[in-house]
C-alpha cells in the first residue's frame, strides 16, 4: 500500500494546478480522464463554474477555523478526483479552504483514472467513488479517509436508492440543490470529526 501511495504522491498536483488543468482542458473542449464525450465535457464545464463560485463565496465557521489551527503534526491530504465529478466540484473547494487554515496540512490531488491502483485501495461499497480523501501522517501512513460525499448527503443517496431502486437524474438534481443550500457546512462538520481522529491517532 505505501509504495502505491508514494507513487501517487509523486504524480500529485496542488489545488491551484488542478483548477488550471480543468480550465486548460475545457478550452480544448475536453475533460479529465480517458473517456471523452460532449456530456462529460458539459459536466466539467458546469463543475468548473461551481468551483469558481465556491472559491469566491465559501465561508468557514469559527469552530472549523479554531479546530484546524490547533493541528500540531504535519499531514498530507491526498484526494482522488476528476473534473467531470459533481461531488468533487462541490466538496473540493471546501476541502481546499479548510486545508489553507493550517500550514501543517498539505493538500495534494491526483486524477482517479490515472491512479486506479490507489483508488482500488480505497473503494466505497466496492465502487471507485470520488472524491476520496486519504489523510496521511508524516511517514505517509494512512490515519483516516473521507468521501465521496458528506455524511448527510450519503444518507440522502442511500434513502433515495432504497425508495426508488436506482440513482437517476432526479437524484443528481436533488443532490446539487442540497449542496447549494448546505454551502459546505456538512463537509466542515465531517472534517471536525476527521481532525479529532487524526490528532488522536498521532498522539
Amino acid at each position: 500500500m505505501k509504495e502505491i501511495i508514494e507513487k501517487s504522491l509523486e504524480k500529485s498536483i496542488s489545488y491551484q494546478k488542478y483548477r488550471i488543468l480543468i480550465s486548460d482542458l475545457l478550452s480544448e473542449g475536453k475533460s479529465t480522464g480517458p473517456y471523452q464525450s460532449a456530456a462529460i465535457t458539459n459536466y466539467s464545464l458546469l463543475n468548473d463554474r461551481r468551483m469558481k463560485r465556491l472559491d469566491k463565496t465559501l465561508k468557514l465557521s469559527e469552530e472549523t477555523v479554531q479546530a484546524f489551527q490547533n493541528i500540531e503534526e504535519p499531514q498530507t491530504w491526498l484526494v482522488l478526483t476528476e473534473g467531470w465529478c459533481g461531488d468533487a466540484a462541490q466538496n473540493l473547494p471546501v476541502i481546499h479552504k479548510i486545508a489553507t487554515i493550517s500550514d501543517k496540512i498539505d493538500l495534494k490531488l491526483v486524477l482517479r483514472d490515472e491512479n486506479l491502483a490507489l483508488m482500488d485501495l480505497f473503494l466505497t461499497n466496492g465502487g471507485r467513488s470520488i472524491p476520496k480523501l486519504i489523510a496521511l501522517d508524516k511517514n505517509n501512513t494512512v490515519i483516516d479517509t473521507w468521501g465521496p460525499r458528506p455524511t448527510v448527503a450519503t444518507k440522502i443517496v442511500t434513502d433515495y436508492k432504497e425508495k426508488n431502486g436506482v440513482l437517476d437524474a432526479q437524484l443528481k438534481e436533488d443532490l446539487q440543490v442540497w449542496y447549494n443550500k448546505d454551502k459546505g457546512a456538512s463537509v466542515q462538520k465531517d472534517f471536525m470529526t476527521l481532525v479529532k481522529n487524526t490528532v488522536s491517532k498521532e498522539v
